[in-house]
């Protein structure tokens, strides 16, 4: 066993000049702040980025899609075309007044669907007229768009109708801007689809299906009959032409239900604002980098010497306790097999090498027992046998071990 000398020169905290001094508590604070500056910038960036984001983040008003509104995110002006053009526009807050409102000749624009409860969604079936869903949810389109399925998002700002459905290829090119899109069920008519109006079978922002004796129409997004956007490019074509189809319009914008009523509508995913969602997306991206770049840190291992000396007697000493903490007689019967042999074998004249070497093992057997006063098979079952049984077996060994190697010394 080789024991590491303890370093020359004096030590720490001698007062030598030559010596170095213990570190101050500012300095180990400065040595922390240093390492861990990088890991504290990336986080600090990641609010930063998630606060700004869900301040961009537009946030609906209750006045949204209100045709009585005159705000950016209201619809009165879409209103007022119509009621120009001779289509009278009743604005309902409740789902039963708009259902009682609604006639064979009219269209049901629904609007605010998160807001409608089960009870709402049972009223709103039993409609005769057309139906024009603005962005319902899916429980909204389970009850009365059936077979119409969310597909995702859209980013698109502007869409091509890439149909031949009148109202669309009238209104032309829409903004929309942000849009859910939709997989449209068999014999359904699907426009302006993701790709700006590409192949058949992709998913559509606005689908429009024939049940019951009714014309319902889905519409991804909501932005296009706004105020604000009403003048762009077809916008205001578009909405004229679906919620003017009939002789008139009766627009439900539910009131906010009241408390615990059973929407029946949003999940807890929909719920999460959509900058939670991407902190944590930051804030996994982020925690993956770093770990990649400590990564990078590690190296191969370096040998150094010890601070201090280590006497063999206490190195042997705490291996021996790990050893039978762990009860791993094998691999301590193995280190005192392997010791002796590393010990006996130039004392033998046989290279240094065969003493790990399996090959070897007999001629080493037999070269010990013409030294010894024990019998091969004695000889083999010390130097190569199985593991002891118990600790008494392994006390044994060591002592069959040592006496085997003195007499190798004797002879």
């Amino acid at each position: 066993m080789v024991i590491q000398s303890p370093p020359k020169g004096p030590g720490p905290g001698t007062g030598s000049a030559t010596g170095s001094a213990v570190p101050s508590a500012r300095q180990v604070a400065g040595r922390r702040w240093r390492s861990a500056r990088g890991v504290v910038a990336v986080l600090l960036a990641m609010v930063l980025i998630a606060v700004v984001l869900a301040a961009l983040r537009p946030s609906g008003s209750p006045e949204e899609l209100d045709p009585t509104s005159p705000k950016r995110d209201g619809t009165r002006a879409l209103a007022e075309i119509l009621k120009q053009r001779g289509t009278p526009v009743t604005v309902s807050r409740r789902a039963g007044q708009a259902a009682a409102a609604s006639t064979p000749g009219s269209v049901l624009v629904v609007t605010r669907s998160e807001r409608l409860t089960t009870d709402d969604l049972d009223r709103l079936r039993t409609v005769q007229g057309d139906l024009l869903l603005v962005s319902p949810g899916r429980d909204v389109m389970q009850a009365l768009a059936p077979g119409v399925r969310s597909d995702g998002p859209s980013f698109e700002k502007t869409a091509e109708p890439g149909c031949t459905l009148h109202a669309a290829t009238l209104a032309g090119g829409v903004t929309f801007g942000n849009s859910q899109t939709y997989e449209a069920p068999a014999g359904a008519t699907s426009c302006y689809k993701a790709g700006n109006g590409g192949e058949a079978g992709e998913a559509a922002r606005l689908v429009q299906i024939q049940t019951g004796g009714r014309t319902i129409t889905v519409l991804g997004s909501s932005g296009f009959l706004t105020n604000e956007h009403l003048a762009e490019n077809g916008n205001a074509a578009l909405a004229m032409n679906l919620a003017g189809a009939r002789s008139s319009v009766v627009w439900l914008i539910p009131d906010q239900p009241a408390s615990g009523a059973d929407t029946g509508d949003t999940s807890l995913a929909e719920l999460v604002p959509f900058g939670v969602w991407l902190f944590f997306l930051e804030l996994v991206v982020a925690v993956l980098l770093v770990a990649a770049w400590r990564a990078r840190r590690l190296g191969p291992v370096v040998a150094e010497a010890l601070p201090v000396a280590v006497r063999s007697a206490e190195t042997v000493e705490g291996r021996a306790r790990l050893y039978r903490a762990r009860r791993a007689r094998d691999r301590a019967s193995d280190a005192l097999r392997s010791g002796a042999r590393e010990r006996i074998v130039p004392l033998l004249g046989l290279p240094r090498s065969s003493a790990q070497d399996p090959a070897a093992a007999q001629e080493i057997v037999t070269a010990v027992a013409l030294r010894t006063t024990h019998e091969e098979a004695y000889v083999g079952a010390a130097l190569y046998g199985p593991e002891p049984a118990d600790d008494a077996g392994l006390i044994a060994l060591s002592g069959v071990l040592d006496d085997l190697e003195r007499q190798v010394r004797q002879s």
